[in-house]
């Protein structure tokens, strides 16, 4: 923790000594618009409308949280990947701003790496593995014996095709060398309820709520991809306890992005901001209580992080034949 401190203490001061630059310029001279790439009231948008009230403060101009989620995020990756490079227009988005190209290219209509200067990570939501309360399987050590006993009979939920529990369910896959049956559902909580009544067999699943599911024995939670064990679960191995290591760094991650070619001075300025609200006790309460674990970055740590996800990810939909009808 006291690491965490240290951090985020010298990434306020990187952007404090970038900010003057900026302010020469008169930014923020208005408000600032913060496009969410998901509709709003879920885990995401909650998050954003946190950092931006944080952010108001510090920035001396509003930061006003827009949503759109339409067509799976792409619409408003497009939309800022359009607009003026100036940091009046910002994306929060999410692990599908890189999916989304890999598996529908034309339709994205963005290259995720050219297109956007990276501003800093916020969280990360990781995902824990969970089955049936009552399910034969015990541990992850029982699951995975049971997917190599019985290839493409074991089934895993998503909330659809593409998602970050789909991506994860296929890099299982693929680290096994085997194949399971992916099933597809509108949203994560119609997959849980069907994993809860024994009709599909696992899913990854984040954190929220479930705490509760399996204090009332409907859920069994088997392993967290996370680098370390979760508090919520104490005494859940992560995934590299149980011998299948990199897992953590599939967990969906939040982050902030601008148009290309937003000058350094300003993407500094924004950094430093979004730095200052994760060393706040207040903000990352919020995030945490949405599931969320905090993170930041300095931009260029953020950039390099997003390439190594696009290689993974890309990696694993070409090796699991995974396609969007």
């Amino acid at each position: 923790m006291k690491n965490f401190f240290r951090k985020f203490a010298a990434l306020a001061l990187a952007g404090a000594c970038a900010a003057p630059a900026a302010a020469q310029d008169g930014y923020p001279a208005r408000p600032i618009r913060l496009l969410v790439a998901y509709a709003s009231g879920g885990p995401t948008d909650v998050i954003a409308r946190v950092l931006a009230q944080d952010m108001s403060a510090t920035l001396g101009q509003t930061v006003y949280v827009e949503n759109q989620g339409a067509a799976s995020s792409m619409v408003a990756a497009r939309e800022i990947r359009a607009a003026a490079p100036d940091g009046y227009s910002l994306l929060f988005a999410a692990v599908g701003h890189n999916v989304n190209p890999i598996l529908q290219r034309e339709r994205a209509g963005y290259d995720p790496q050219k297109d956007f200067a990276p501003i800093a990570s916020v969280a990360t939501t990781p995902l824990i593995v969970v089955t049936a309360y009552d399910a034969p399987v015990q541990t992850m050590g029982d699951l995975v014996k049971l997917i190599r006993s019985k290839p493409q009979g074991v089934t895993f939920g998503s909330s659809g095709t593409g998602g970050s529990g789909h991506l994860a369910g296929e890099l299982l896959a693929t680290t096994l060398h085997q194949k399971m049956l992916h099933v597809p559902f509108r949203g994560t909580s119609a997959a849980l309820l069907d994993v809860m009544a024994g009709r599909v067999d696992f899913m990854f699943y984040p954190i929220v709520g479930v705490a509760e599911a399996r204090q009332a024995r409907k859920l069994k939670v088997l392993a967290a991809a996370t680098a370390q064990r979760l508090p919520q679960f104490p005494d859940v191995p992560t995934m590299a306890e149980v011998g299948l290591p990199g897992f953590e760094e599939t967990a969906p991650w939040i982050g902030m992005l601008a148009p290309a070619g937003t000058p350094p001075a300003i993407v500094g300025r924004l950094n430093a901001a979004v730095a200052a609200a994760l060393a706040k006790p207040q903000v990352r309460t919020r995030i945490e209580g949405m599931g969320g674990i905090p993170m930041g970055s300095s931009p260029q740590e953020f950039a390099a992080y997003l390439q190594r996800d696009y290689s993974r990810w890309e990696k694993v939909i070409r090796a699991a034949g995974v396609t969007v009808d």
